[in-house]
């Protein structure tokens, strides 16, 4: 390594880490307030991060899988649909998180919304969304998107980004703007089935609300505070 490639410890933390620090609000969230069903409750919370969060994409999400040997992998996806059924999100059957999910259907998803010092944390298990589903899903995409799910074999070595402009160019040949892209069959969605769902709300001095609903049984939820 030559002396000029070499990382400092004044490069390698260019600011005083310890000390950055926010103090979170004094409003917390009180077990009374809580919905009679967590996926009520997150759209109660997604339509305020959306309307008033000042966020970029509030449907961003970290979905977190392991293989069969549990080894980890997060990546950030699109939440695109939750009803009481569970929370969906589109990929490539043959990326990572696809190939994961058919070793381990245990998954984790994290909505961070930091501007509202607000998390929501869904563990559940992923299943395959049905085609026609995921085809009526797929032609509210816009036309590039469609053929971008063609041209990217998701989660494979690419020998370079020309040949990923070169693979996309030769689909948009193929089906020019307003033809119908069929749609892959390697592509597809995922359902979590919630067995938790997590509302963290940070408060001031560190001591936040964690109230987490916990599928029962019975098909019923109940509310545990988890300590901060």
């Amino acid at each position: 390594m030559r002396q000029d490639d070499r990382v400092t410890d004044r490069d390698a933390v260019p600011f005083d880490l310890a000390s950055m620090r926010k103090q979170y609000r004094a409003e917390g969230l009180a077990e009374a307030d809580l919905a009679a069903t967590p996926v009520e409750q997150f759209a109660r919370w997604f339509r305020q991060a959306a309307t008033e969060g000042g966020m970029f994409e509030p449907n961003a999400m970290v979905v977190s899988t392991a293989d069969a040997a549990g080894r980890p992998s997060s990546r950030t996806v699109l939440l695109k649909h939750f009803d009481e059924r569970g929370f969906v999100f589109y990929t490539n059957y043959g990326s990572r998180k696809a190939r994961d999910l058919a070793e381990n259907p245990h998954v984790s998803l994290l909505f961070p919304w930091h501007p509202m010092a607000r998390q929501v944390i869904v563990t559940g298990e992923a299943r395959r969304t049905g085609r026609d589903e995921t085809a009526a899903y797929f032609r509210t995409r816009p036309h590039g998107s469609q053929l971008g799910a063609w041209a990217s074999t998701q989660s494979s070595v690419v020998a370079s980004r020309a040949e990923l402009d070169a693979a996309y160019a030769e689909l948009a040949a193929r089906y020019p703007e307003g033809e119908q892209v069929p749609v892959p069959p390697h592509w597809g969605g995922f359902r979590v089935v919630p067995r938790s769902v997590e509302f963290w709300q940070g408060r001031e001095n560190r001591l936040h609300d964690r109230l987490r609903y916990v599928a029962g049984a019975d098909g019923g939820w109940r509310v545990e505070r988890l300590s901060p």
